[in-house]
């Protein structure tokens, strides 16, 4: 199958980094012949250096990348044809599409939610111009929805690295982390600029239990590197998506951002927070809440969580913070974070039921 992958990048890496781990998913486990429209090369290359951002065209990692402009290669569609989060092919990519005598499989990637009218709406047709059909995919915590990315390898090497404490440490000393202090928890730190982190740091100094919180180089700009307390604060460099899946599998407490790293974070297995991406007229607060309700962790927990996004004074988080992290709620929110990927991983990847999905609808026009 020939795919062509659209992304327009919104939030900063949040967008691409679902689709460069799509893209190559699809390629390395379905086959596919996967070509990425991307029109900001610039922060693509944050995590891909290699990748050159002042070519039209090239190809990377087994990957044919097209560099969307206003200025649109006149390409032949492939068999798939995948618009994440919305974004739109361009018009004269879609004329191509209605020219063909038997027009590609068009699906709308659409963004990850555990609201329950996803199930309702995950495959379902939207008629558009010129006889075209586009059918939602909605990434999403159930069977009745299309799952969530998961390589074949990532919990395998998660389990293997957890296992192995030299292994860790000699990951923390190539990213640039000291060895940790007995009793030191790790906890990595990627948000918004509105979350409270003073009011997290500020709460971790106080404890009774040393923290080691590693901040990549551009969030939360206001913190400065150095020891306040029981808090040692140490910025480590703009990680690779391999290398950040292994910070999250290594750190004790995983704050995180978006959709991305969200999903990945619950691939670690391990307590987390989500800042969650905000939206005009608080929709997001219903996203927050539907997948708090489908998380299997104590009430202290989901406030906690609600608290990080703004929904309480910074006072209330930070003593829902030190109850979440004194004991029995941090053991309990440590078996419930890994009792939740179980759960999750005995279901189908997104990529397995998307590929499904479209020879479906092949097998179905034939």
């Amino acid at each position: 199958m020939h795919a062509d992958l659209f992304c327009r990048i919104v939030d900063n890496y949040g967008d691409i980094g679902v689709c460069w781990r799509l893209a190559r998913q699809l390629a390395s486990t379905q086959g596919w012949h996967i070509r990425l429209w991307v029109d900001d090369l610039t922060v693509f290359s944050r995590l891909e250096p290699t990748l050159d951002t002042n070519a039209g065209l090239q190809r990377l990692r087994g990957i044919d990348i097209v560099h969307w402009t206003q200025t649109v290669p006149d390409l032949l569609p492939g068999e798939i044809v995948i618009e994440t989060f919305a974004c739109t092919p361009p018009p004269a990519f879609v004329h191509r599409m209605q020219d063909l005598v038997r027009p590609p499989v068009w699906i709308n990637l659409d963004y990850l939610s555990a609201e329950p009218w996803v199930e309702q709406c995950h495959g379902l047709p939207s008629p558009q111009a010129g006889g075209l059909a586009k059918y939602f995919f909605f990434p999403g915590f159930t069977q009745r929805t299309g799952g969530l990315l998961r390589e074949p390898t990532l919990l395998p090497a998660r389990d293997a690295l957890q296992a192995d404490p030299a292994a860790r440490a000699a990951f923390h000393q190539s990213i640039g982390l000291p060895l940790l202090q007995e009793s030191e928890r790790l906890i990595s730190l990627f948000c918004y600029p509105d979350a409270p982190v003073t009011t997290l740091c500020q709460a971790l100094a106080e404890s009774p239990t040393p923290s080691l919180v590693a901040v990549p180089l551009g969030v939360a700009p206001q913190l400065q590197e150095g020891r306040w307390g029981a808090l040692r604060i140490v910025r480590i460099p703009f990680l690779s998506q391999g290398d950040y899946d292994r910070l999250l599998w290594c750190a004790h407490l995983n704050f995180v951002r978006g959709e991305d790293s969200f999903v990945r974070a619950q691939w670690a297995g391990r307590p987390m927070v989500w800042h969650i991406y905000p939206q005009a007229d608080a929709a997001h607060v219903d996203k927050l809440d539907a997948w708090l309700r489908a998380y299997p962790a104590d009430p202290i927990i989901h406030d906690l969580n609600r608290a990080w996004n703004g929904e309480h004074a910074p006072s209330r988080f930070a003593h829902l913070l030190t109850q979440a992290l004194s004991s029995p709620s941090w053991q309990e929110w440590q078996n419930s974070a890994r009792s939740w990927s179980d759960t999750l991983a005995d279901q189908s990847d997104l990529a397995e039921n998307l590929a499904a999905f479209c020879h479906a609808l092949e097998e179905n026009r034939s």
